[in-house]
């Protein structure tokens, strides 16, 4: 996966170039891209003894998970301006500074405030993460590679999905502590980033051309794009909430089957698609790639909304996991070329903020609608904003950036 590549024209002194091989950078920055998945995820094994230990209402629970969200929704577009501003390096060092103390402290917290007061610390640097590992990977590599690392990041992700709340299970058998020791790892990788990720050039003093209203109206595709990743957002989790009561509907109610059909298949999907990304983009156009995603979402919640068999739910997750899979790096890479060269921090950061709008609001829509209903209907009901989104890519130009003949990385990360 991680291979030499040809010598890159030399950078000019200062810019933060790196040498041709660059393993020891892009395993760091695909290792810490598994990190945007342990938000929760380490906290649900034991978020129960957590409400009994410290005595707090199930809603004050709920809070707990949802806390480092609105961490990250609020400081994104802050993260973006500080890394146009600063470059990579300094700004994702800090955030996996902050990330591993502040995820990291609920191995010492004994009250709710502190607890949350640590959450919102770990959001921040999550924030910081997210964007600054985005940035680099879109900067210091182009062209054919960087469809091959987006594919591997979405690998590292979904992989992360599965792996990291796997480990905090097997240490939540200790103490609902002892599962935020795992966000410590933020502390060596800060470390590292400073030692081994190249910097980007930060835009020139004076080139801040100002906030999100801006950027929108200097590139109004972006809400276009935005949109897209927020309903991507919004569906998906509309299978995490309720695929497992669609299972109990039909008889499967064993925990380890349903971790199948909720998490390991559309996983194990999204990790093949990223595998083949690459070779995949090479063939076929953004839109072509859009519209295969769009059709994937239809056909999977369809069949959510319609099956009454176990082995045809298991369609689902495969099907979604495919979109999934497409859609991220796709998204990605668009973003960021649709973006102005000195905002593509803010731009980049952005993508975790409307993220985050969709998975908040998701519940907020269809949980009532499927309380007043059924599951199928917010099944269907969800298949047809799959189906809306496919009719909206077919009939509207889809951008398409140009193909460099080069796929090495650049021997400046600076751009423009």
């Amino acid at each position: 996966m991680l291979e030499r590549v040809q010598p890159a024209r030399p950078a000019e002194p200062g810019t933060g170039a790196v040498t041709p091989w660059r393993s020891a950078p892009l395993a760091l920055l695909l290792f810490s891209s598994t990190l945007g998945v342990l938000g929760g995820a380490i906290i649900v094994p034991v978020l129960e003894v957590i409400r009994g230990g410290l005595g707090i209402t199930g809603t004050q629970a709920g809070l707990i998970l949802t806390t480092h969200g609105l961490a990250m929704a609020l400081c994104s577009p802050l993260t973006g301006r500080i890394v146009d501003r600063w470059g990579i390096r300094r700004p994702m060092a800090g955030g996996l500074l902050l990330y591993g103390l502040g995820g990291g402290s609920g191995l010492v917290t004994t009250t709710y405030p502190a607890l949350l007061a640590g959450r919102f610390v770990f959001g921040a640097g999550a924030a910081m993460v997210f964007t600054a590992t985005t940035v680099a990977l879109l900067s210091l590599y182009r062209g054919t590679l960087r469809d091959r690392v987006m594919g591997w990041r979405s690998v590292a992700t979904t992989a992360g999905g599965v792996l990291w709340p796997m480990a905090a299970g097997l240490l939540g058998g200790l103490s609902w502590h002892t599962p935020f020791a795992i966000y410590l790892i933020g502390v060596p990788l800060g470390l590292a980033a400073l030692l081994f990720v190249p910097d980007t050039r930060p835009a020139p003093q004076g080139a801040d051309s100002g906030g999100v209203i801006r950027l929108f109206r200097r590139r109004p595709r972006l809400i276009g794009l935005y949109t897209l990743l927020m309903a991507t957002a919004l569906m998906m989790f509309v299978l995490a909430v309720f695929m497992p009561q669609r299972l109990a509907e039909v008889g499967v109610e064993d925990p380890f089957v349903v971790s199948i059909y909720s998490v390991v298949t559309g996983a194990a999907m999204a990790s093949l698609v990223g595998m083949v990304y690459a070779r995949v983009r090479a063939r076929c156009s953004y839109a072509a790639l859009l519209r295969t995603a769009a059709a994937a979402w239809t056909l999977g919640f369809l069949v959510f909304g319609v099956a009454d068999h176990p082995l045809l739910l298991l369609v689902v997750p495969v099907l979604t996991g495919l979109g999934t899979g497409i859609v991220f790096p796709a998204l990605t890479v668009l973003i960021d070329e649709t973006a102005p060269r000195e905002l593509r921090g803010r731009a980049t950061s952005l993508q975790g903020t409307f993220n985050f709008v969709g998975q908040f609001t998701s519940p907020l829509l269809f949980g009532p609608l499927i309380a007043a209903t059924s599951i199928t209907t917010g099944s269907l009901v969800t298949a047809g904003l799959a189906g809306l989104i496919l009719l909206v890519l077919l009939l509207a130009t889809v951008p398409e950036p140009p193909r460099p003949d080069t796929g090495a990385p650049q021997g400046t990360a600076a751009r423009g």
